[in-house]
């Protein structure tokens, strides 16, 4: 497994590229608990429609994939996401993340080919189970995770429960995403033949450089 590094979380500031605090920016919620809002099927075929239980975004199997798609606006450069996710039922991804990186798109994949293969889908046309980023973990049924992903023109960062697991530099890279991702474009999360729930979903900018 590759060694993975601990990210220590600043409250009061975000580190620029000087190393210099700026103002932490506030983050934006895209989920109330209440109801899906702008989260719309993505409409993979087969399955039930997405459902808010208990405060969270119900994801059920499809005929393979199921998800949501988020409908309003959202930045596609030098931004946060983070949400919390976790597997209800199923050995399969409980959350397939994607999300803009300038003018294309990338899959987080968390818990995927059987249960514990993380990386991003794709990298110069490599999906997540074949390329640098591709990792295992083990995820329990049940538990929920903290998933953050930072995007940047430089790289894309990706931490559960505040441990890096991909730290991709993206500089002279095709980023893009699996032709059957398509539809959750520009910001998505999808189950593969899983039960999956998301929750405390927000987004923030980072400050430029």
């Amino acid at each position: 497994m590759k060694a993975r590094m601990i990210w220590a979380i600043v409250a009061t500031a975000t580190l620029v590229g000087s190393g210099t605090p700026a103002a932490d920016p506030a983050w934006r919620s895209l989920f109330d608990g209440v109801s899906l809002g702008e989260w719309k099927p993505t409409g993979f075929g087969g399955g039930e429609d997405p459902t808010v239980v208990d405060g969270a975004i119900r994801i059920t199997p499809g005929a393979e994939l199921n998800g949501i798609t988020w409908g309003g606006e959202i930045p596609r450069q030098r931004y946060e996401i983070e949400l919390e996710a976790r597997r209800v039922d199923g050995n399969d991804f409980f959350c397939g993340l994607t999300f803009p990186v300038g003018d294309e798109g990338c899959t987080l994949i968390l818990g995927g080919w059987g249960g514990s293969i993380t990386g991003l889908s794709c990298i110069d046309n490599r999906d997540a189970g074949d390329n640098e980023t591709t990792d295992t973990m083990r995820f329990e049924k049940g538990r929920w995770y903290r998933v953050l992903v930072r995007v940047t023109p430089e790289r894309i960062e990706c931490f559960v429960d505040g441990e890096a697991i991909v730290e991709q530099d993206i500089e002279n890279r095709r980023i893009s995403v699996r032709a059957e991702v398509i539809p959750s474009q520009p910001l998505g999360i999808a189950t593969y033949a899983t039960t999956g729930e998301a929750r405390g979903i927000r987004w923030r900018p980072l400050p430029s450089p």
